[in-house]
């Protein structure tokens, strides 16, 4: 009787022992899982920040293009880093001495660019914003103050995208312009390079 006892205590030593076991391994489990969907939300959250920054500084492309197609004369100025908020000319390593055309960097906030949003939608885009900055094409050495002359055998036109060209109606030679764009996760007033994310564009533009 006395070691039926002695059994039976023993069995139930051993089964809250395993019952702890089993709670501190499913404890650690449902921690380690929680990380892990708490780090999947937050590269997700950080993906889609950027992917609207992006966005923001097509915009800013977008909007260059305009202006390069309206402006005369275009005469390169100052430096762009007298004027510019958060699209500094050292984010482009091709540049080491920019005169900006006209003595113009631009900027907006993404609401500003589109209409007929609800008022969440108006809310969101102004948190991003873009600021952009044009020169002639630099030079081997990263200078800008000379234009360079291209040929042209017909009508081109591209997408917004990296290092495409854009030629006007017309004629089969012209001026090799760049613009420099950038978007940023942030209004332009409150976008800092320490603190926001900017993602930098380049586009060659070529005009009569």
């Amino acid at each position: 009787m006395l070691l039926k006892r002695k059994k039976f205590k023993n069995q139930r030593g051993f089964a809250i022992a395993l019952a702890l076991l089993m709670l501190v391994v499913m404890s650690l489990m449902g921690a380690t899982l929680l990380v892990v969907v708490a780090g999947d939300h937050k590269r997700n959250s950080n993906q889609d920040v950027n992917q609207q920054a992006f966005y923001a500084a097509e915009s800013g492309l977008s909007d260059a293009r305009v202006w390069l197609s309206k402006e005369t004369p275009l005469t390169p100025r100052g430096n762009p880093d007298n004027q510019s908020k958060f699209c500094k000319t050292d984010f482009f390593p091709n540049l080491t001495d920019a005169k900006v055309i006209n003595d113009r960097v631009s900027r907006d906030n993404l609401d500003n660019k589109f209409s007929n949003m609800s008022q969440d939608e108006k809310n969101k885009l102004s948190n991003y914003s873009f600021e952009y900055f044009i020169t002639y094409t630099p030079d081997k050495n990263g200078l800008t103050q000379n234009q360079q002359e291209v040929t042209v055998a017909s009508d081109t036109g591209s997408s917004i995208a990296m290092d495409t060209s854009y030629k006007s109606q017309g004629g089969n030679s012209g001026t090799r312009f760049t613009i420099f764009s950038c978007g940023c996760n942030a209004s332009y007033d409150e976008c800092r390079e320490n603190k926001s994310i900017i993602v930098r564009l380049m586009q060659n533009v070529v005009l009569k």
